[in-house]
């Protein structure tokens, strides 16, 4: 990683910690989603462990043009999650990882978290979904500017993307029309639909 990357990545997300504000403080409330076991069920932290593969998500500051892009959950105290994120420039590029640490909201049955970057920097984010085997979680944001889709394996099924996507415009009022698959391996690299990566 350069020297100044650390630096950038922190101006970054200052930038989105204000998006964040904003959106609580200005956007119209959620519309509420249509009522569904996993929509409603406290989340389950222990079962949400683990490793999530990025599969889709609306392109942001942080996160845009990577590719091979995983988060690793692990518990670290009551409500207390370490997250680390890791995700590559381009597939001829070095792993590179970000570590943030969680608070969530166990009177929100585990959906709202509250994330520090560098320790000092706040967003948030709501677990707004989670299949009942965890195979896959649909994350979102204040604001319904950006939103991710994640699943427990690399590859998901063109048609149960395309139901989650359509559940994050219809349910969550997510403007699903900046929505991109985040491309997991070489081959998706220029597919439509996919997000383009940095480096090729």
């Amino acid at each position: 990683m350069s020297s100044n990357r650390p630096l950038r990545v922190a101006l970054l997300l200052t930038t989105l910690s204000l998006l964040s504000a904003c959106s609580f403080g200005n956007s119209k409330p959620a519309p509420e989603p249509v009522a569904s076991t996993t929509a409603n069920a406290p989340i389950d932290l222990q079962r949400f462990m683990g490793t999530w593969y990025v599969i889709g998500r609306v392109p942001n500051p942080v996160e845009r043009g990577h590719v091979a892009s995983v988060n690793e959950y692990s518990l670290r105290g009551d409500q207390k999650v370490s997250i680390t994120y890791r995700f590559r420039d381009g597939f001829s590029q070095p792993q590179q990882e970000l570590t943030v640490r969680a608070s969530v909201d166990e009177k929100s049955g585990n959906h709202d978290w509250r994330t520090w970057f560098y320790k000092v920097v706040p967003t948030h984010t709501r677990v707004l979904e989670v299949a009942p085997d965890y195979s896959w979680a649909m994350l979102g944001y204040p604001g319904r500017e950006m939103a991710w889709i994640f699943a427990r394996k690399p590859d998901m099924d063109k048609e149960l993307y395309k139901e989650l996507a359509t559940r994050l415009r219809d349910e969550y009022g997510v403007n699903t029309d900046k929505l991109k698959r985040v491309p997991q391996h070489p081959e998706q690299v220029d597919r439509l639909g996919y997000e383009v990566p940095n480096v090729r």
